[in-house]
C-alpha cells in the first residue's frame, strides 16, 4: 500500500521515521508545506484550508491512506477530511492515555502548539479521560520554527526551554508528553534540562498501531528501507541538497529514538 504522511514541516518525519522501521513492506509518500510551516500560529481556518490542498494533491497520488502527523492539523481539520474522504485517514493526537496508563495518578506535562493547546480536541480528550487534574497544558509553538531551521541543541534552544519550563515543579511530574510531532528533535536537549526521572511520551507509536489495524497492515521489524517519495507543498523533492537535509533529520530522529 502507498500510505501518505502529512505535516505542516518535518516533524511528521518522525512519524514516517517509526513507520520504515515496522512496514518495511510499503510504499510511502512524504508531504511536508514548506510554503506554510509553522501551522501552530495560523487560523484554525487557514490551517483548514491548507489541509485541503495538501489532501487533494495527496488522492491524486492513488494514496490508500493518509496519516496527518501533525498534531495542529489534526486538531483543526481531521473530521473535516474524514467527512470528504472515504479512504482510511489516521490523526495523531498526543499521549495522554499513555501518560495515565504507565504513570497512574501523577501529573504530567502536555506539550504542543497554540492551536493544539487551545482546541476544544485536546480538551475533550483530557475530559474523556478523566485527566483534568493530572494535566498540565504548555504551548512550545517556537519550538517549531527551531526544528525546521535545524536548530536542536543550541544555547538559544536551551535558553528558551529553560524559561518554559522554569514555572514548573518537576518533582512532581512524571513525564513530558510531546504534542507536536516537531518536538522529538529536541528531547535529547529537554533530557539535559530536566530530571533524570522525567520520560518523554508521544503518540508515534499508537498513531501507527491504529493506522496498521485501519489499513489492516503487517508490522514487523525492518530489514529493508522501504521506498519513500518526498514532496514540499505538492513539489517533487528531486535535488541532492534536499534530499541530504531529509536525510540529516532522519538520522537526528536515529539519536532521538530511544530517549
Amino acid at each position: 500500500m502507498k500510505i501518505a504522511f502529512f505535516d505542516s514541516g518535518i516533524g511528521g518525519l518522525s512519524v514516517l521515521h517509526h513507520a520504515m522501521k515496522i512496514l518495511p513492506n510499503e510504499e510511502f509518500i512524504f508531504f511536508a508545506d514548506e510554503d506554510n510551516v509553522p501551522y501552530g500560529t495560523k487560523t484554525r481556518e487557514q490551517v483548514l484550508s491548507y489541509v485541503e490542498d495538501a489532501f487533494k494533491f495527496l488522492v491524486s497520488q492513488n494514496v490508500g491512506a493518509i496519516v496527518v502527523a501533525c498534531n495542529t492539523a489534526t486538531s483543526a481539520a481531521v473530521r473535516a477530511m474524514r467527512q470528504k474522504y472515504s479512504l482510511p485517514i489516521v490523526g495523531m493526537e498526543p499521549a495522554i492515555k499513555m501518560a495515565l496508563d504507565l504513570y497512574p495518578n501523577q501529573k504530567f506535562l502536555v506539550t504542543a502548539t497554540e492551536i493544539t493547546i487551545k482546541g476544544e480536541k485536546l480538551f475533550a480528550l483530557i475530559d474523556r479521560l478523566n485527566a483534568r487534574k493530572f494535566a498540565e497544558l504548555k504551548s512550545l509553538s517556537p519550538l517549531v520554527e527551531f526544528a525546521e531551521r535545524m536548530e536542536f541543541n543550541s544555547a538559544a534552544v536551551e535558553n528558551y526551554l529553560r524559561g518554559e519550563f522554569a514555572p514548573y515543579d518537576f518533582k512532581n511530574f512524571s513525564s513530558v508528553v510531546l504534542g507536536c510531532t516537531h518536538f522529538n528533535y529536541f528531547k535529547d536537549t529537554m533530557k539535559k534540562i530536566l530530571p533524570p526521572h522525567i520520560k518523554f511520551l508521544d503518540g508515534n507509536a499508537g498513531t501507527l498501531n491504529y493506522l496498521i489495524k485501519l489499513a489492516n497492515l503487517k508490522s514487523e521489524t525492518a530489514k529493508k528501507i522501504p521506498p519513500v517519495e518526498y514532496f514540499y507543498s505538492g513539489r517533487r523533492v528531486t535535488s541532492e541538497k534536499e534530499l541530504a537535509r531529509l536525510e540529516k533529520y532522519l538520522r537526528r530522529l536515529d539519536d532521538m529514538y530511544f530517549i
